[in-house]
């Protein structure tokens, strides 16, 4: 993930404080508010680890194949890569 959990939790108090100021939001429990808009931007932030780890592993099973066929491995992972981003209809 390229940010921290703790800058995570920060972004998510400055949020909340946002739309709470705003009122688009009520709540009696900030803190619970916090910890789970945390929780929700930690989740889609790590979607491209996810996604990361899914393509080395797919590459990592065809590696003879693409030895033999000649082809790059940094070209393949942006492939593969994008073709898992547009499967999952994600947004990176």
């Amino acid at each position: 993930m390229i940010f921290s959990k703790e800058y995570v939790g920060y972004l998510a108090k400055q949020t909340n404080k946002h739309l709470v100021a705003a009122k688009m939001i009520q709540t009696g429990k900030q803190g619970l508010v916090d910890e789970r808009v945390a929780a929700g931007l930690v989740e889609e932030l790590a979607l491209e680890d996810r996604i990361n780890e899914e393509v080395r592993t797919i590459l990592e099973a065809i590696q003879d194949d693409m030895h033999r066929g000649g082809a790059s491995y940094p070209e393949m992972f942006k492939k593969v890569k994008q073709k898992l981003v547009n499967q999952y209809k994600a947004v990176l």
